[in-house]
């Protein structure tokens, strides 16, 4: 695969490229992203350098590593650790195109996808197994429904799940933002809210943020679960749950504090790490 992307790596010229693969293909992807990182550095290259479309059933770790610059979109289905490490590319997977059968209720991907992801973006139109985005901390996510212990102690990065959630939700989960499509009214029920609270999907600035990521994963994968969320978008945003852990919550509640008192964004941001760490130092030494 290195040398079909030898344009981009070298020259940085755009790569396209539509392959087969089988479950005996594992970690498809992650020599090319090292061979990427290693030439161009942590920063990769522009989105969408490399432009990787496969067909059929992908096996272990899809994607895993894989940085900025290379997009690998999959029509079929995944095994275990799609996006391990995931590291500023983007991973797309969907269903066949002229399947018939419901996205929401089928798996596309096995389970603890996004493990340590770092950065970049995935969108997972089906199912995803248990564990999924475990120990994420930084990769923005949108799948359709999700196995038992979701963004398990999860440290950073938004995930939106478009349906229905497995059991111990958010455990140990201390940074990032997950949002809820709670359909049911029972999600709370699901959640472990030991270390994180439950809001209604309220604030501007989330409801875009949302509104776009459904909006791009209607758009690279067609689902349709997407599209009639998006038809309904007004009626469907009082039923997104926010779940933000608590420590994290009070830092976001002091940026937008010190931005309305009239810091830039980045000033409210250094601000208020800093009050929260204080605040936690003097907990500490009571």
């Amino acid at each position: 695969m290195p040398e079909l992307c030898c344009p981009a790596l070298e020259r940085g010229e755009r790569v396209s490229a539509t392959l087969p693969i089988r479950n005996r293909n594992r970690v498809v992807g992650t020599i090319l992203g090292s061979e990427l990182t290693r030439r161009h550095g942590a920063a990769g290259l522009p989105d969408d350098t490399i432009q990787l479309t496969f067909q059929g059933s992908a096996g272990q770790s899809f994607g895993a590593f894989v940085p900025r610059g290379i997009t690998l979109t999959l029509e079929g289905d995944a095994n275990d650790y799609v996006g391990k490490g995931l590291s500023g590319g983007r991973i797309v997977v969907y269903p066949p195109r002229g399947s018939t059968f419901v996205a929401q209720q089928n798996m596309i991907v096995g389970n603890v996808a996004l493990y340590g992801a770092t950065g970049g973006e995935a969108f997972f139109c089906g199912a995803a197994g248990e564990r999924f985005a475990v120990r994420n901390s930084g990769a923005s996510a949108v799948v359709e429904s999700v196995g038992d212990h979701g963004c398990e102690y999860m440290t950073g990065g938004r995930i939106v799940i478009i349906g229905p959630t497995g059991r111990n939700f958010a455990a140990g989960m201390t940074g990032g933002v997950a949002y809820v499509l709670d359909d049911d009214r029972d999600f709370a029920k699901r959640c472990n809210k030991e270390m994180v609270q439950l809001h209604i999907l309220e604030e501007p600035e989330d409801v875009e943020r949302v509104k776009d990521l459904v909006f791009r994963h209607a758009r690279l994968t067609g689902s349709t679960r997407a599209q009639r969320i998006l038809v309904d978008w007004e009626l469907m945003v009082p039923r997104f749950v926010c779940v933000v852990p608590n420590d994290y919550k009070r830092v976001i509640d002091a940026q937008r504090r010190m931005r309305e008192a009239g810091m830039s964004a980045e000033e409210a941001e250094m601000a208020a790490f800093e009050l929260n760490a204080q605040d936690a130092s003097r907990v500490g030494g009571k």
